[in-house]
């Protein structure tokens, strides 16, 4: 199982959610951790892919039912158990994110 932290800023973005949209990103998160487990690539419904000019920081793209898609950031860490990637949340919530991610 891959480990993680979240930096301060994600858990305040997480905070302005609403409950269906943490729902929604609870969800993702299983299908992203499934993923990272198994080694295999992220399937293509997860959308992880780099932000551009900010070096190491990677987004999440998942529904959040009506609105704008919901996105979270993150950054690969040192591993805090040998051979299991470890997974650092910078930011959640909309495309506005990317412009701090």
């Amino acid at each position: 199982m891959p480990t993680y932290e979240t930096l301060p800023r994600f858990t305040r973005d997480l905070e302005h959610l609403t409950p269906d949209q943490r729902y929604r990103f609870r969800r993702t998160v299983a299908a992203f951790v499934d993923d990272l487990r198994t080694g295999r690539q992220f399937r293509p419904g997860l959308r992880v892919k780099r932000v551009q000019r900010a070096a190491r920081i990677y987004e999440l793209t998942w529904s959040m039912g009506t609105g704008p898609a919901g996105r979270a950031t993150f950054e690969y860490g040192a591993e805090v158990r040998p051979g299991t990637p470890h997974v650092i949340w910078r930011r959640i919530g909309t495309h506005d994110i990317l412009t701090g991610p």
